[in-house]
């Protein structure tokens, strides 16, 4: 048996995958290019990929291939009806990032509103020692107690970024299936056009579907306050970054929180880079210390559960 991983680069350092190999033979890539993939799969019983897709037509041309491991939450890389008329087993790796996601929310956050990073860098630059104040403002700074804080997608993300913004002293609003009873004392059920136009921060968790592309666009973007910041950790395609920018440069809100962007890499015309009061991380939210080990542990352990006969996590 052998187990090919096409893109290990992001997940850890060499030899985080050696444990697989009481299973079979271990071949690893730490990137794969589209035109590599049959070559490299060939002989492959298992393979494991991140971001490399495994399409339709890849899966005709790899006959041996039986188990396909996503390394990620979100599998829309692997065409699963291809896979499950091949008999090919395609699992991912559940809820291994929320308490990561959650909190790089929140960071991204905080950035905007205390702007830590840049007093940091001014007083490392000498404007403190030149200041004739014992004190010195950037810019004004609001606080977020009392603030609404909306989330849309209610799931272990979006319940564990709420729980944060609740400590910091926010009035949680959800948009959900779920009823008001349903939800925690103090949360408020709001339907999703409510919110946008309530809330002072807009916190997306939702994944990536046919209705949830460009649920963020200029319409919504219109409804909301001139002062409110728009996170988005979820999927950047939830996103129109073109409508996004437009209300950025036009003060239609105040500034946006972004981890994940439609391309990624990004082109470097991504209008969204060069965007006004836009603070966007390289989809970094998923990669703490402790989600990454979490990560490799739960699809060693969906290899095991599928040699055993078991599998676990199948998502086809």
């Amino acid at each position: 048996m052998k187990i090919v991983i096409l893109d290990g680069a992001t997940t850890g350092a060499a030899g985080i995958w050696s444990p697989l190999e009481q299973f079979a033979t271990v071949e690893a890539y730490e990137r794969t290019a589209p035109d590599e993939i049959v070559a490299r799969c060939a002989d492959a019983d298992i393979v494991l990929t991140n971001k490399v897709p495994m399409t339709a037509d890849t899966i005709s041309q790899l006959p041996q291939l039986r188990y396909i491991g996503v390394l990620a939450t979100g599998y829309n890389i692997v065409d699963c009806d291809a896979a499950a008329k091949a008999g090919i087993v395609v699992t991912n790796i559940p809820s291994y990032s929320t308490q990561s996601v959650a909190q790089h929310a929140i960071a991204l956050l905080l950035a905007i509103t205390n702007r830590v990073e840049s007093y940091a860098a001014a007083v490392k630059f000498g404007v403190w020692t030149k200041c004739p104040d014992f004190t010195f403002r950037i810019e004004d700074w609001a606080e977020l107690d009392g603030k609404i804080f909306g989330i849309v997608g209610y799931g272990n993300t979006g319940r564990a970024t709420a729980r944060i913004a609740a400590a910091l002293g926010m009035t949680i609003a959800v948009v959900t299936s779920k009823s008001q009873a349903e939800l925690p004392d103090g949360y408020l059920k709001m339907e999703m056009n409510e919110m946008f136009a309530k809330a002072d921060v807009v916190s997306l968790h939702c994944p990536l579907t046919p209705a949830t592309k460009h649920l963020v666009n200029s319409e919504r973007l219109a409804m909301m306050k001139p002062s409110a910041i728009l996170l988005n950790t979820s999927r950047g395609p939830v996103v129109d970054a073109e409508a996004l920018t437009a209300a950025l440069r036009d003060n239609k809100i105040f500034a946006a929180g972004i981890d994940v962007l439609d391309v990624e890499p990004p082109t470097a015309d991504n209008p969204l880079l060069n965007a006004p009061r836009c603070f966007i991380t390289p989809h970094i939210a998923w990669a703490s210390t402790e989600a990454r080990a979490r990560l490799v542990a739960i699809a060693i352990a969906n290899v095991e559960a599928f040699v055993n006969g078991s599998p676990r996590n199948r998502v086809n």
